[in-house]
């Protein structure tokens, strides 16, 4: 996914934050298999969520949240 506003293609925190926000089905594929082959970046879309769960309308931080808990270990 090309970001607005980066100007690389790593799966840092801002980044995931714009996947998850306005991401694409692909877009969360990706991130998905990058969520499963490594456990810092369940930590990082867990902290990202962590931001927005307050929100009750976040529906797509809130899966993300569920989707890192599930699978982190």
């Amino acid at each position: 996914m090309l970001h607005r506003h980066l100007t690389h293609n790593e799966l840092t925190l801002a980044a995931i934050d714009d996947i998850i926000g306005r991401g694409k089905r692909a877009d969360w594929a990706a991130l998905r298999t990058a969520l499963l082959a490594d456990p810092k970046i369940s930590e990082k879309v867990l902290r990202v969520c962590a931001a927005h769960v307050d929100d009750p309308y976040a529906q797509r931080y809130h899966f993300w949240k569920h989707y890192a808990e599930r699978h982190a270990a």
